[in-house]
């Protein structure tokens, strides 16, 4: 029995020792709570620590009778951390502007780098791509006559043949009528040039600028020591000719075939080309062409028939004022027409470079008289008055596109290039207007929705308006 009391006393001052480091433990815990209701809560902190102010000062509870107060000291407990605030989605960090400018940015570099590789594809096939560039435009030539010929009742290739034999056959007597009155008129001219610039040797001489005799001179024997030294480089260039004429048949038989088929058949190869479009976008672009065709159309007809008046009045000039070879002139001038802007200026400058080395300083600036009256006359009356409306392009947009175009495949780019443009600006216009024209009658806009960082700021800005509606 004594082993037996002696055992419970010890066990139950072994449970009053526990329950006493437990007490003071929870006495330190409300303490350092206090404190901090106290440093961050004002008033009302305040109130709550004098709560619990007896139960914190009253200290460990006195142990029972019988039993021993001594205990093991217990550790402080550490501080807590503070608590680290929730961190934001980095993309709503970035202002909606930055958000847009670099979606932007990778999209527009996405789109030179498709255009850079058009590009050299391009001039690694440039002569089957102008040949069919300039097939397009002699089909939109005629093309009408063959909707003509189908009217009259005609079958659908007898009236293409006609149409395509008619066409092929007044160009090519166009190209010989050029050939002839050039070969016609060689030794003439020829003999006009040396007269011309033995007058203007005079006419130096004379002229209030002192140029001496030795030094006219001079430049004749420097023009003929660098054509003789040029000799190679200038043999070389000839060869280079002979390449670039094969390069231009081969071009003029792929655009006779060409213009052949779209002649024939361009309904059922845009209707093959329509196929590979997407499901999505279909409707659109098939309202698109038509419109894209008849601007090239507009702008074709317009164009000739523009050439076709400066090269009468421009030639007339020029034959009234006995300048030779006024006709291949004239062909010359309606030729240059094609290219806008720069063809007039360079087919006016060669007829006044030609009456001037054959008629003289007066004659030249009559010519220069002539071509400036008919081409103001062409800017600000003829091709408002023609193409109109249909195929209105900026003159600064004209420049920059013949500039490129000429820089990308030389001539025959820069007389595509406009109707490029045009037709661009045509199809454009008519997609943005069918787009807006769908979602003002409540359908889906074509393409996935905004992602991505575009989405965040797109999702807050709906919200907002909910809140503010």
């Amino acid at each position: 029995m004594g082993n037996r009391a002696g055992w419970l006393g010890r066990l139950a001052s072994r449970l009053n020792r526990i329950e006493a480091g437990l007490a003071a433990r929870r006495a330190v815990v409300e303490a350092e709570a206090e404190a901090e209701a106290e440093g961050g809560s004002g008033a009302g902190a305040g109130t709550a620590g004098e709560g619990r102010a007896p139960a914190a000062a009253s200290g460990p509870p006195t142990p029972a009778p019988g039993t021993s107060t001594e205990h093991p000291a217990l550790p402080p407990h550490p501080p807590l951390p503070p608590a680290q605030p929730a961190r934001p989605d980095p993309a709503s960090v970035i202002p909606w502007g930055m958000r847009v400018a670099a979606e932007a940015s990778w999209r527009l570099l996405l789109l030179a780098g498709m255009l850079w590789v058009l590009m050299k594809v391009i001039s690694e096939v440039r002569l089957v791509v102008l040949a069919f560039a300039a097939a397009m435009l002699v089909t939109a030539l005629l093309q009408p006559f063959v909707v003509r010929l189908r009217r009259l009742g005609l079958p659908r290739g007898l009236a293409t043949a006609v149409t395509a034999v008619l066409g092929f056959v007044i160009i090519g007597l166009v190209g010989w009528f050029v050939v002839w009155q050039v070969m016609e008129n060689l030794d003439d001219l020829s003999a006009r040039v040396r007269d011309g610039i033995n007058e203007l040797k005079l006419w130096a001489l004379a002229s209030p600028f002192h140029v001496t005799e030795k030094q006219i001179n001079d430049i004749a024997k420097n023009l003929s020591e660098t054509i003789g030294t040029n000799t190679e480089q200038i043999t070389s260039a000839g060869l280079q000719g002979v390449t670039v004429l094969v390069e231009v048949l081969t071009g003029m038989l792929l655009a006779m075939f060409s213009t052949l088929f779209l002649l024939y058949d361009g309904a059922r190869i845009w209707g093959w080309a329509l196929g590979l479009v997407p499901a999505g976008a279909r409707r659109g672009v098939a309202g698109a062409g038509p419109r894209a065709w008849r601007t090239l159309t507009a702008y074709v007809r317009g164009t000739v028939l523009v050439a076709l008046i400066d090269a009468i009045f421009i030639g007339l000039g020029i034959y009234f004022l006995n300048v030779p070879m006024a006709v291949p002139l004239a062909v010359f001038i309606f030729l240059f027409a094609f290219i806008p802007l720069v063809g007039a200026v360079v087919s006016g400058a060669l007829a006044v470079v030609v009456a001037l080395v054959t008629q003289g300083p007066v004659s030249a600036l009559l010519v220069l008289a002539v071509v400036l009256a008919v081409q103001q006359i062409e800017g600000h009356v003829l091709q408002p008055f023609i193409l109109g409306r249909a195929v209105r392009v900026h003159p600064l947009a004209v420049v920059l596109v013949v500039a490129a175009g000429g820089m990308i495949a030389g001539i025959g780019g820069a007389v595509v290039a406009v109707p490029l443009v045009a037709v661009t600006n045509t199809v454009v216009g008519y997609l943005k207007a069918y787009s807006r024209d769908q979602l003002l009658h409540g359908a889906a806009p074509i393409g996935p929705g905004p992602h991505g960082a575009t989405a965040v700021g797109q999702a807050a800005r709906e919200a907002g308006s909910d809140q503010r509606a």
